[in-house]
């Protein structure tokens, strides 16, 4: 290939990069809120956010971003940019995965800790900050790995949208080379690149997380000397 479409596929791998930072945030977010809220004491909450939850997982992203981007500027007047558009439709859809990763974990937790927490007159917002999250963040590190994966493969799909990114890079070389084979290869390999490094870069942090979980503190022996000096 020649240095300009070079040029171009490396400003779709900025555009990917780009989206997948976003989109991942705005997962993140929407995980642990809807997660937390689907363990709420009230129902009404617990039903809204199950509500979301089923909603969004249940919808292809692929329809989400046609709606996000086509059909909403036609009902309400508003038009949002490719990038925001699919930061919206990847980030609220892959939220909904994310919240039942959030919920398991917390559940997950032995009940006697947050009994604990009760007992030391800890509010329930104490007893998530302090007890419950410390201990499931590290539970949810693979899940989230795995679920990271899966928001870069669906970044491809908001080339539907005309957004230049590495999906959409790839077939405007395409056609200018007519050459299917070498384009492809190069995006599965950058593709690949990204995902270890994301998936090294995960496991590193579940490594860190779990570090000074389930650790028991280091008790030491303290010589105390007579009273008045000792036997006479």
């Amino acid at each position: 290939m020649t240095s300009g479409l070079w040029e171009l596929v490396l400003k779709g791998v900025w555009v990917t990069l780009q989206l997948l930072v976003c989109s991942a945030l705005l997962a993140a977010a929407v995980s642990f809120v809807v997660g937390v809220a689907r363990t709420h004491r009230l129902w009404i909450v617990r039903f809204l956010a199950g509500f979301y939850t089923e909603v969004f997982r249940g919808t292809s992203a692929l329809v989400m971003i046609f709606w996000v981007f086509f059909v909403l500027p036609l009902a309400f007047g508003w038009q949002l940019v490719p990038l925001w558009a699919g930061t919206l439709a990847l980030g609220l859809t892959y939220g909904a995965y994310g919240s039942e990763i959030v919920r398991g974990a917390l559940n997950a937790v032995d009940p006697a800790q947050a009994e604990g927490g009760i007992a030391l007159s800890f509010t329930p917002w104490q007893r998530l900050r302090l007890i419950l999250l410390p201990q499931a963040v590290p539970e949810m590190i693979p899940p989230f790995s795995n679920l990271l994966i899966e928001l870069l493969k669906g970044t491809a799909l908001v080339s539907v949208m005309g957004m230049g990114d590495l999906a959409f890079s790839a077939n405007l070389v395409r056609l200018a080379l007519q050459e299917s084979a070498e384009i492809y290869a190069y995006v599965l390999v950058i593709y690949f690149v990204i995902a270890f490094v994301l998936t090294r870069g995960m496991r590193g942090l579940e490594k860190k997380l779990k570090a000074g979980v389930g650790k028991r503190p280091e008790q030491k022996i303290v010589v105390s000397e007579p009273v008045g000096g000792g036997v006479k």
